[in-house]
């Protein structure tokens, strides 16, 4: 588990090598006039470069307006929990042909998901196939996300239809046949007073009346979610589409970094993941006026996409984890909101996630969140960044926010 934090680590020691090496340059240099001389110059050259650097880091403001909260102690990781390597059994399939699958649906063996660059693609064999585009092109930078659109859950619904979250564009209805893509929701729309600005994931009631989505944040959109991570605001929702009226409501309020989402087989109920709480909100009476409780608290990890197991429980896919023994720096920073602040003065989102160790790990759950067996794959070696976890025909799906690729596990292996 330490070595989760190698990196990190490393950084360290080597900005504390530089800094001995200074002092004893330094304290040599005393000895000489010339030397004398030379210190007394480097530390004027130095105190000139210095003062900007600490004018920037005070007075700048920082892009993240954080709050402290608090977290439990993780758990130990053992008995269900215990480390192992059973997520390095899966294989890689279509490689460096699809980029960032975060959710994946099957019709029959046919395999959908959304991609980095705005596609619903199905797969089958080994080919890959475009079904529908939601935005525009072009595609691949930070820029055009929100028009090219960021697809992330999808689900099937009545008669074969995907129903797809588009993080920026909207909910979508898509013919998978057609390709036809009709907006239920439009992305940014404003409810009871807040904006809607990062869609993530979705389910859809059995005759199709209902959907429920994620509106992760009313701040941040998708290409900041680290910022939404930091910032760790109570500014999440879950929402409920009318699909024949088109009203939308507001049935969960108040969570941080709502993210993936399971109606329960009654679809009476629905879960949530709070991703920065580390743990699964129930709301329950989802037709009454029903509240929400805890379903899981207190994970080893940070949770995403819930989907259902064939066993009557719940696949959970999470790509960090709260190590115990060892550190967790989402931890560690919960409750100093500042050093939150000056990081995010001084590095950019893609500098702070690469500080971020990765850790995979697959968690069946039942009811009351009790851990039924886990997969691992410490320093996300075969699988990295997952974000969902798909059953099908006895296998396992592996969806991923980033990887260019889907990830297979055979549940016969493990």
């Amino acid at each position: 588990l330490f070595k989760a934090n190698a990196v990190f680590c490393q950084h360290l020691r080597l900005i504390w090598v530089v800094i001995k090496s200074l002092i004893l340059f330094l304290c040599l240099s005393f000895r000489t006039y010339s030397g004398r001389v030379f210190q007394v110059t480097f530390l004027s050259v130095g105190g000139v470069l210095l003062i900007p650097v600490l004018i920037l880091v005070l007075f700048l403001e920082s892009p993240i307006h954080p709050e402290a909260f608090s977290l439990r102690e993780p758990p130990l990781m053992d008995g269900c929990w215990a480390p192992n390597l059973k997520l390095r059994l899966a294989e890689r399939l279509f490689e460096d042909k699809v980029q960032g699958p975060e959710s994946i649906a099957n019709i029959g063996d046919v395999l959908y998901s959304g991609t980095a660059d705005g596609r619903i693609v199905k797969m089958v064999g080994n080919r890959i196939h475009t079904v529908a585009r939601l935005g525009r092109q072009p595609c691949g930078s930070r820029e055009d996300e929100p028009t090219c659109g960021r697809p992330l859950g999808i689900r099937v619904g009545p008669n074969g239809t995907l129903f797809v979250a588009d993080a920026y564009l909207g909910i979508f209805r898509v013919d998978p046949n057609t390709g036809e893509a009709v907006r239920l929701v439009e992305g940014g729309l404003v409810v009871a007073g807040r904006p809607i600005k990062f869609i993530n994931d979705l389910d859809v009631t059995r005759d199709g009346r209902r959907v429920y989505f994620t509106s992760s944040s009313s701040r941040w959109q998708r290409r900041d979610f680290l910022h939404l991570i930091m910032e760790a605001t109570e500014d999440g929702r879950v929402m409920e589409l009318d699909t024949e009226s088109g009203e939308v409501s507001v049935v969960m309020d108040r969570l941080r970094f709502p993210n993936g989402l399971q109606l329960l087989p009654d679809e009476e109920s629905v879960l949530v993941s709070e991703t920065t709480m580390a743990r699964i909100r129930r709301r329950v009476h989802l037709y009454l006026s029903g509240g929400m409780e805890t379903f899981a608290e207190n994970l080893p990890g940070f949770p995403d996409n819930i989907r259902r197991s064939s066993g009557g429980g719940l696949w959970v896919a999470m790509s960090a984890v709260r190590p115990c023994p060892g550190f967790s720096m989402l931890d560690f920073l919960s409750q100093r909101p500042w050093i939150k602040k000056l990081i995010f003065k001084i590095f950019s989102q893609d500098a702070v996630l690469r500080f971020v160790p990765r850790y995979s790990l697959v968690a069946e759950l039942q009811d009351g969140g009790v851990c039924v067996r886990t997969f691992h794959d410490p320093n996300g070696e075969v699988a990295t960044y997952i974000s969902e976890v798909h059953e099908h025909q006895g296998a396992l799906y592996i969806g991923s926010f980033r990887s260019p690729y889907v990830a297979k596990l055979d549940l016969s292996q493990v």
